[in-house]
């Protein structure tokens, strides 16, 4: 790295480019994961309402999966 007042502005300009392409590298990597477990979950809770183990009445724990799953794809589109 350089010192602020060493560095040319292209220089700079670079540094933040690289620095910011990171991050969000970084964010995509996790929303990723994230979805993955999501997924998990889902699958789960199909797999278990299948095997009669969750009625109906517990439908809001796959809402607010399959509502999570969406809202970590919206950021993808």
């Amino acid at each position: 790295m350089c010192k602020t007042n060493g560095c040319s502005g292209k220089n700079r300009q670079d540094l933040l480019i690289t620095h910011e392409i990171a991050l969000i590298e970084g964010i995509a990597e996790s929303k990723a994961k994230y979805r993955k477990v999501v997924q998990a979950g889902i699958a789960k809770w199909v797999g278990d309402f299948q095997k009669g183990l969750i009625e109906i009445k517990t439908i809001d724990d796959l809402k607010k999966l399959v509502e999570l799953d969406l809202e970590l794809q919206r950021d993808e589109l």
